[in-house]
């Protein structure tokens, strides 16, 4: 499966960075890169695209236009908000146009990577035969929602970093500190301890002892994997 992605974003180091965000994703392929409303639709208009990532501030309209302008074409586009508008309304009027998923601005790759793996996931789900039950129902449906252990998460952390911190693990070859998982997702040290810690409590991340250097030992983690 290779999903055919249109990003839509007016500065030109953002779109750069997602296109780089992207390119490291199998599963995806960047069609085309849109700064403006108009050129965003004269693309859409030309090739076929799967997945818009689409911000809201641009130079000559705004994305919810866009994405109404996209429903009324009828064709069967997703699209996940990749903005800094932060306005309940705005919010509220994207669900209600069928955004699959809103990612705030800045993110680091591993809370982006996260997003579109889950968007992946629902796409596999939706694909997956002609007819479906209530179980498929159900998976299409959560495919895009936090996993359950993400819910319960104790105040003051987030679903969102959790992930990021989750795929560090998972593609790290050896176990990281807290220090090096802080310098990769973009948080203090004390941060990605807490993250570390609530994971391996949850029994998806093992501690070990890091020995080594000058200085005292260091606490380091490693994914749990199935």
């Amino acid at each position: 499966m290779t999903i055919r992605v249109l990003i839509v974003e007016d500065e030109s180091i953002a779109a750069q960075a997602h296109r780089t965000y992207v390119g490291r994703m199998p599963e995806f392929e960047v069609v085309g890169v849109a700064e403006s409303f108009q050129e965003a639709a004269r693309v859409l208009g030309s090739q076929p695209v799967d997945l818009v990532l689409l911000d809201m501030h641009l130079p000559d309209g705004h994305g919810l236009d866009l994405l109404r302008q996209l429903r009324a074409t009828g064709r069967p586009y997703d699209v996940i908000a990749v903005t800094s508008a932060r306005d309940v309304d705005v919010v509220r009027q994207s669900v209600s146009q069928g955004v699959v998923a809103y990612l705030l601005k800045p993110f680091t790759f591993a809370m982006f990577e996260a997003k579109l793996r889950q968007y992946a996931a629902f796409r596999r789900t939706l694909e997956a035969g002609e007819s479906i039950d209530q179980r498929g129902v159900d998976a299409v449906f959560g495919a895009m929602r936090p996993a359950p252990d993400d819910e319960r998460l104790p105040k003051g952390l987030s679903a969102e970093t959790l992930e990021a911190v989750r795929t560090t693990l998972d593609e790290a070859d050896d176990g990281l500190t807290a220090g090096e998982v802080a310098d990769l997702i973009g948080s203090s040290r004390v941060t990605a301890r807490r993250y570390l810690e609530h994971l391996a409590d949850l029994g998806q991340s093992a501690r070990a002892t890091r020995y080594g250097g000058t200085g005292r030992p260091h606490v380091e983690y490693r994914a749990v994997r199935s």
